[in-house]
């Protein structure tokens, strides 16, 4: 287990330690998956990385555009010398992250025969309905596919997540929840500068995006960018929702209740299951 919090790490030790047997075949590696230092050499055996709930805490990017055909820019977040309140400052991109995502978005939708008329249809828009665009875009997930690519080429991966988050105040595409406790209550923000101390966040994953970036840092987008388009793909990838997956690879049977109730089958509507493994498509 790879886990960046000291204390999540050594409740993961005693948790497994609770059976003595288990403890020779596990570890935690108290450190950021997505720092390529960390992985050491690069390892060519076949092997399973499993991620539940880890790319909605994963960091986001935001970008700002002022209406449909505008360019995106960068929003930088400033604090004030005078005051205590954040402000948002809107700069030309130049992250090479939020570059990658952007790359990515564009790069699938050109390669899409309705790619033209969507285009066109939002110049028209934009010129008749002028308005803002915010999108937050996960760039905390490209770096670690990137990482994951880079050491575990022959990696077969399963990730779970929201792919949708329920009341959502804060504006823009793939906006997160933040949100705090109060008096045993949730209280929900309207804006991410309002959020400090305890807040908790979660993104939503975009599950289509995540797919597109799982397919760039295996190399096959990226050979489609540098138009060689001749190669497959080198993943093979599959997205269920949760009571699909645990219907197709869980046994349903063994946690349905007396009275016919299924919590993984009936609850966990907003979540999906990820599956990419790799082809033989490796050059």
């Amino acid at each position: 287990s790879v886990e960046i919090s000291p204390s999540l790490a050594e409740i993961q030790r005693e948790t497994v330690g609770g059976v003595r047997s288990h403890l020779s075949k596990f570890r935690v590696e108290c450190r950021d998956a997505a720092d390529r230092t960390g992985w050491g050499a690069v390892e060519q055996q076949p092997c399973w990385v499993i991620m539940l709930e880890v790319l909605d805490n994963l960091p986001h990017d935001l970008i700002y555009s002022e209406n449909q055909v505008s360019p995106w820019m960068e929003v930088w977040v400033e604090k004030q010398h005078d005051r205590e309140t954040l402000s948002e400052l809107y700069k030309p991109l130049q992250d090479s992250l939020i570059k990658g995502c952007v790359d990515i978005i564009d790069l699938d939708k050109n390669h899409s025969s309705q790619s033209s008329i969507i285009s066109k249809t939002r110049s028209i828009w934009s010129k008749v309905f002028p308005a803002p665009r915010r999108c937050w875009l996960p760039t905390g997930c490209l770096k670690l596919l990137e990482v994951l690519h880079g050491v575990l080429p022959k990696m077969s991966l399963i990730a779970s997540d929201f792919s949708y988050l329920p009341d959502v105040k804060i504006p823009g595409e793939r906006a997160p929840l933040v949100s705090t406790k109060n008096g045993g209550s949730s209280l929900d923000y309207g804006s991410y500068l309002d959020a400090k101390g305890d807040a908790d966040i979660f993104f939503p994953t975009d599950f289509w995006l995540l797919e597109c970036i799982d397919h760039y840092c295996s190399g096959w987008l990226k050979s489609l960018k540098d138009r060689s388009s001749n190669q497959g793909k080198k993943r093979r990838t599959l997205t269920l929702d949760t009571s699909s997956f645990v219907e197709e690879f869980g046994l349903p049977s063994k946690t349905r209740t007396k009275d016919g109730y299924n919590p993984l089958l009936d609850d966990f509507k907003n979540t999906k299951f990820y599956i990419s493994v790799p082809t033989h498509n490796i050059k």
